[in-house]
């Protein structure tokens, strides 16, 4: 009886300490991990600005092609983020940016395009943290693991009688486990 008092009191102590410890570690999986769930809908990383503009620079394959694209970004963006170009088609000539952003123009109107790639402030960061992108962070995401399984085996005791493990709780704890166990039944 002693024992199972102490375990209680211990199995509680853990479970609030390590769970305020890694109260933002699971905001950041949460984030993600929803984000990420939805990548067939959006870019979780990633949003589009797209701006249009109508240029009368010439475009055409000429000796000055370089300069007059380089006078392009001057008015539309930065001379400094031009990486390369090419001709799509022989109407349209894209224009590659750092950062991964896109310019757009039809040589014979001059009707323009340009696509900004814009990191989505929260997710980015998050995603970033939840595909481990260092040593240094795969270990501590490691031992956040190991506070999860801490959490379970801690929530085993934390409530006895009819909530506890052997009554509700085990109803919940055994819904828990065979959910993941029935979709993975169906899907594979």
């Amino acid at each position: 009886m002693f024992q199972m008092k102490l375990l209680r009191k211990w199995s509680r102590i853990l479970h609030r300490d390590v769970g305020f410890f890694f109260i933002g570690t699971t905001l950041i999986y949460a984030i993600s991990g929803i984000a990420l769930n939805h990548m067939a809908d959006w870019n979780p990383n990633y949003k589009v600005e797209i701006n249009h503009f109508t240029t009368s620079i010439n475009l055409e394959k000429t000796a000055s092609l370089e300069n007059n694209i380089l006078n392009l970004l001057d008015k539309i963006d930065s001379r400094d983020n031009y990486k390369s170009h090419y001709y799509s088609n022989p109407n349209t000539l894209k224009i590659f940016l750092k950062g991964g952003s896109s310019i757009y123009v039809n040589i014979k109107s001059g009707k323009g395009m340009a696509e900004y790639l814009k990191r989505r402030s929260v997710f980015y960061e998050s995603n970033y943290l939840h595909y481990n992108p260092n040593r240094l962070w795969t270990w501590f995401s490691d031992i956040y693991a190991a506070a999860l399984i801490l959490f379970v085996v801690t929530s085993f005791f934390i409530t006895k009688g009819k909530h506890g493990i052997l009554g509700r709780g085990g109803i919940y704890t055994a819904l828990g486990i065979l959910i993941p166990i029935l979709f993975l039944i169906y899907y594979m």
